[in-house]
């Protein structure tokens, strides 16, 4: 709870528009990246076992959480609990070098992974799920911490779980909840999410506005198309009720082009999408006899980070260098979870491996 008062203090001193340190912050993100795994890492751990992952994992930057988690955890929990600590404990540093209004950013920022634990939490009770496995879906990388979000999850049920948020600003929304509306609710978080976002981006200088405003904007966009795809894939009856799953602000695609997708089959819904620049990261995988959304998500995920790098490398004393790390050390996470669940499943490794984001 301290570090949590303590970054909900500098929030609050970085809404004054306080001096930010972006030479020495963007400096510190670069040694970080530096750290993040090699690309040929991947291969390697696909020719391993559980427990020489395990190992491999305890000889990286992970060594800290394995050693410590190691005391409650075995096996596949282990690793999970490790990357999860780690991921929230890895952006804590990162909230906690920052200053001024550059801190009070990458804090807003950072509050989707409370939006992502909110509705972990809410599908859990709503599809009772065994607690163990809420938990471990748990990343404790925004503003709540893990012993509160953990106290969520050891409770009977969704409604308990809302009330146990009400001194939170996502209770406004919750609290709409009425057993029957999950969409809509997670949906409105994710409005929430960016409503804030935008407004604290609104307080920047002209440049700085621009730059951050683009990179969330195209990360709506990335969001909606993924999201008309699984659509479509997995037919609505309802039409009436797709725009409201849909976020507003994007980049390039506006509510009214996305309303008019919305009828349209899968392929005319890929030809509808060629003018749009997200096209050419996934032309290559979208057609009529797509099996899966998983190459799909997997291009869109590298769109995602070849674009965060490109900010960086464009604006150097900014905050994009800390945005592309961010988005770089999720997707490392992300590709360890694949790894170990896939063998801990018995995938075949080819599976797997279509699945890595690399």
């Amino acid at each position: 709870m301290r570090l949590l008062q303590k970054i909900r203090r500098k929030s609050r001193s970085a809404q004054n528009r306080g001096s930010s340190n972006y030479a020495y912050a963007t400096a510190r993100v670069r040694a970080m990246k530096s750290n993040l795994l090699p690309i040929d890492t991947y291969p390697r751990l696909m020719n391993m076992g559980i427990n020489e992952i395990t190992r491999f994992i305890q000889e990286t930057q992970y060594k800290q959480e394995v050693d410590e988690l190691a005391r409650e955890y075995t096996g596949v929990d282990l690793i999970e609990h490790a990357l999860s600590t780690n991921l929230a404990n890895t952006f804590s540093k990162i909230i906690r070098f920052t200053e001024g209004e550059l801190c009070y950013l990458v804090t807003e920022y950072l509050r989707n992974y409370d939006i992502w634990n909110i509705k972990t939490l809410l599908r859990g009770k709503y599809y009772n799920a065994p607690v163990d496995e809420i938990k471990e879906s748990i990343v404790s990388a925004g503003q709540l911490n893990y012993s509160f979000l953990a106290g969520l999850a050891d409770m009977d049920s969704y409604t308990d779980v809302i009330e146990g948020l009400k001194n939170t600003p996502y209770y406004t929304v919750l609290k709409e909840f009425d057993g029957t509306n999950l969409s809509d609710i997670e949906n409105m978080l994710d409005q929430m999410y960016y409503s804030g976002l935008f407004h604290a981006i609104g307080g920047l200088g002209v440049s700085d506005r621009r730059l951050l405003s683009t990179f969330i904007r195209s990360e709506i966009d990335i969001k909606n198309i993924r999201t008309l795809f699984r659509l479509k894939k997995y037919t609505i009856e309802d039409e009436e009720e797709i725009p409201q799953l849909i976020l507003a602000g994007g980049l390039e695609l506006k509510m009214d082009d996305i309303e008019k997708m919305i009828p349209l089959s899968t392929e005319e819904f890929g030809q509808a999408l060629e003018k749009y620049s997200y096209w050419k990261a996934i032309s290559n995988v979208v057609g009529s006899d797509m099996d899966s959304l998983i190459a799909l998500e997997t291009e869109l995920t590298k769109y995602s980070i070849r674009s965060a790098t490109k900010f960086s490398h464009a604006h150097p004393l900014s905050i994009a260098p800390i945005m592309d790390y961010i988005v770089s050390k999720r997707n490392e996470v992300s590709n360890l979870r694949i790894i170990i669940r896939g063998k801990a499943s018995n995938l075949n490794e080819e599976v797997i491996r279509n699945q890595l984001v690399i």
